[in-house]
């Protein structure tokens, strides 16, 4: 009886003190009535406990699951982007583009890399950035550096020297921001996407000319563009294909822009006159078939020409002068080291 009792814990007697972070739980989780929103400032305060690693892992799925839930709001995605921006201090290199690759693609390939590539050969200093293959049966930007010789670079150091040299580089989110990482590999654990993967996209860590954005949901695009307003950003928020940034050239695009605090809207109609037919799969050896001129892609071809032509818009073009020059950097591509 003696030996039972000493392995007993001995009664709490006193109220433990409240975690700091636990307050932002319950602000998300409090009921129906009791539930709200971060603010901005809650927002910025919560994610910086996150990066500084002093929030324990029962309170950081709850934090991310209520957030997805109620959908994170463009207050929230400013707050947590200032606290990151913050945390970084990222060095001073000359960006043009911002360019977040995050969803991967399943129905076409990644054309988008075309376009970045060839914007990159006439002079465009473009920083790709994504976190890592998350998702079966969709091929993802890391995959296909090595084929299409883009720089994968892990440091700043490196995405400097890059940016001089080839003017393109891709910087793994894990290697300038690994909690956020942590929080994206997540998803096979909580079984639903986070937020961070909405965060990801507005981030712009250097500060960028232009943050491109694209996100598939409908209805996020304006909030998207709201953050960066709030922060203010010069950003372009579009539905590209599949979640990348990637005009979809057999629909309708619209563009969601904000510049010096004043928003924009633009719609650009569908180039192709009938719908292409999906490729029964998909062969990223076709990236550089087309790219070198040995094969034709009426599809990709298109996809390629507008989506460089909405990052010149970003970078201050009109429409006609943008698809204009788009047609003749992707024409003179063989120019391109």
């Amino acid at each position: 009886m003696t030996e039972l009792c000493a392995e007993l814990r001995p009664l709490t007697l006193e109220t433990p003190a409240e975690h700091p972070f636990a307050e932002f739980v319950r602000i998300l989780g409090k009921g129906k009535r009791g539930a709200r929103g971060l603010t901005r400032e809650e927002a910025r305060a919560a994610m910086t406990l996150l990066l500084e690693g002093k929030v324990e892992d029962t309170q950081l799925g709850a934090f991310l699951m209520l957030l997805r839930h109620k959908e994170e709001s463009a207050e929230e995605l400013a707050g947590f982007t200032e606290a990151l921006r913050t945390h970084l201090q990222a060095p001073n290199i000359a960006v043009d583009l911002d360019w977040p690759s995050y969803a991967g693609k399943k129905r076409h390939l990644p054309w988008y890399l075309l376009a970045a590539k060839c914007l990159a050969g006439n002079g465009v200093r473009i920083m790709l950035h994504g976190g890592g293959a998350h998702t079966a049966g969709r091929m993802y930007t890391e995959q296909l550096l090595t084929l299409l010789e883009i720089p994968l670079c892990r440091s700043w150091q490196a995405v400097s020297n890059a940016l001089d040299e080839q003017r393109l580089a891709f910087f793994p989110l894990q290697d300038w921001a690994p909690q956020l990482q942590r929080m994206i590999d997540l998803r096979n654990t909580l079984g639903l996407r986070s937020p961070i993967h909405s965060l990801a996209r507005v981030l712009n860590p250097l500060a960028a000319r232009c943050g491109l954005q694209s996100i598939f949901h409908p209805g996020y695009q304006a909030v998207h563009r709201e953050a960066s307003r709030l922060l203010g950003d010069h950003a372009v928020v579009i539905k590209g294909d599949g979640g990348e940034i990637e005009i979809n050239p057999d629909v309708a695009s619209h563009l969601y822009g904000t510049s010096g605090g004043e928003n924009w809207d633009e719609e650009w109609p569908a180039m192709s006159a009938q719908r292409h037919v999906k490729p029964a799969s998909l062969q990223p050896e076709q990236l550089l078939a087309v790219w070198r001129g040995e094969a034709q892609d009426s599809y990709g071809e298109m996809a390629v020409i507008a989506t460089m032509a909405l990052a010149l818009r970003g970078l201050g073009q009109d429409r006609e002068q943008a698809f204009g020059n788009a047609r003749v950097y992707w024409a003179e591509r063989k120019n391109i080291n």
